[in-house]
């Protein structure tokens, strides 16, 4: 399998076929068996180019929105003031401008998933590494958050790497649908969702015959 550069990809599959695995073990996570190139090179470790974005909102709850924005550049000895700045930029691109002093207990769920966002995107990653980021929402805020991230997405050309359970997210996220057989692990199907994003209506039949393509796919992979 292979992702190219600008390329928005989603992965599904049933349970237990290793997607996470598979992402854990492209961000450096953990350690595998064959061959995981990242721009010609074998991925040994974590690396700013490859952000993650995990289900859990894993923020610190100590600090406020700004510092958890933040927390790259600063590790990266960034100074203070140029740090605040950069972090207030990136709240300002995910709609949360006004909150850099809040506290994480202060915020909705998907208010959390904004800032975790925001804190990938101010590492400048080549590649966004997102394990279910919406599962935990409501159906409005997932659908919201899915429409900010395809915003600024085309915005920054990002490349994305996106695990799901939902096909219709996959459907409407996505370039191209990858759906994973269970262990041994192994590609099921490969499909580019030829749909312009104007089109992506979840009503529409076309949108509908993708995610059922995808769900016979499915049914398949755990038969």
């Amino acid at each position: 399998m292979t992702v190219s550069k600008g390329e928005f990809v989603c992965i599904v599959g049933p349970s237990g076929c290793g997607k996470t695995t598979l992402l854990n073990s492209i961000a450096g996570f953990q350690p595998y068996e064959g061959q995981l190139l990242f721009r010609g090179k074998q991925v040994t470790r974590p690396d700013r180019e490859r952000g993650v974005m995990f289900q859990e909102y894993a923020l610190f709850p100590w600090y406020t929105v700004e510092e958890n924005v933040a927390l790259g550049p600063a590790l990266s000895g960034m100074g203070r003031r140029e740090r605040a700045k950069l972090a207030r930029d990136y709240i300002r691109l995910v709609g949360l401008s006004g909150f850099e002093r809040a506290y994480p207990n202060r915020l909705s769920g998907g208010m959390k998933q904004r800032v975790s966002l925001a804190r990938m995107l101010i590492n400048e990653p080549a590649i966004a590494l997102l394990d279910e980021p919406f599962a935990a929402l409501d159906e409005q805020n997932r659908e919201t958050l899915q429409d900010e991230l395809l915003r600024i997405r085309e915005q920054s050309l990002l490349t994305c790497l996106f695990i799901t359970h939902s096909l219709s997210e996959a459907v409407y996220l996505a370039d191209r649908v990858v759906v994973l057989l269970p262990a041994p692990a192994g590609v099921a199907l490969d499909v580019s969702v030829e749909l312009p994003r104007s089109a992506r209506d979840r009503d529409d039949i076309r949108f509908g015959r993708y995610v059922q393509q995808i769900r016979q796919a499915m049914r398949g992979a755990v038969s």
